[in-house]
């Protein structure tokens, strides 16, 4: 697997995006901003993350998706810590992501991956023109997280 930034049209990967985010709107009004990376083998692409930075410091996580096939083998994990390099690289010091309050694997998923919860965007998905569910939950909030770059992401503060 290697994971590279795409430069090429982002309409591509629409619905790739769209597995992570039902608001096709919602992914068409950030598609073209931030940087895209995709992980790929050879023959196929696995997943994508798009990365847009929010100033100067701080970076946001908008959309991390994986095709079926490439889940629970690391390739998200793959693609957050390709993220948490380039961005530390870059001089950013901490890292956002959100998701909804009803995503629980995403709940686990970034906090396995270093990220602490730091705030909620109380009704985010109310604006959605049609309700999500998801495990018999229904989207209201979203849960964001912080993750800091400079740090391993899991000591104290």
């Amino acid at each position: 697997m290697r994971i590279e930034e795409t430069n090429g049209p982002r309409e591509a990967y629409l619905d790739l995006l769209m597995l992570a985010d039902e608001g096709e709107a919602a992914v068409r009004n950030y598609l073209g901003d931030g940087h895209l990376y995709v992980a790929r083998t050879v023959d196929e692409v696995l997943g994508a993350a798009l990365y847009v930075p929010v100033d100067r410091e701080t970076v946001e996580l908008k959309n991390i998706a994986l095709y079926e096939a490439a889940r629970g083998k690391g390739t998200g994990r793959a693609l957050i810590e390709d993220g948490i390099a380039r961005y530390t690289e870059m001089g950013f010091r901490r890292m956002i992501v959100g998701t909804a309050n009803s995503s629980i694997g995403n709940l686990a998923f970034y906090q396995k991956c270093g990220f602490r919860m730091h705030g909620i965007r109380r009704n985010f998905f109310l604006s959605y023109p049609e309700p999500i569910w998801e495990d018999g939950i229904r989207a209201f909030d979203m849960v964001m997280f912080e993750r800091e770059l400079h740090k391993s992401g899991l000591e104290e503060e």
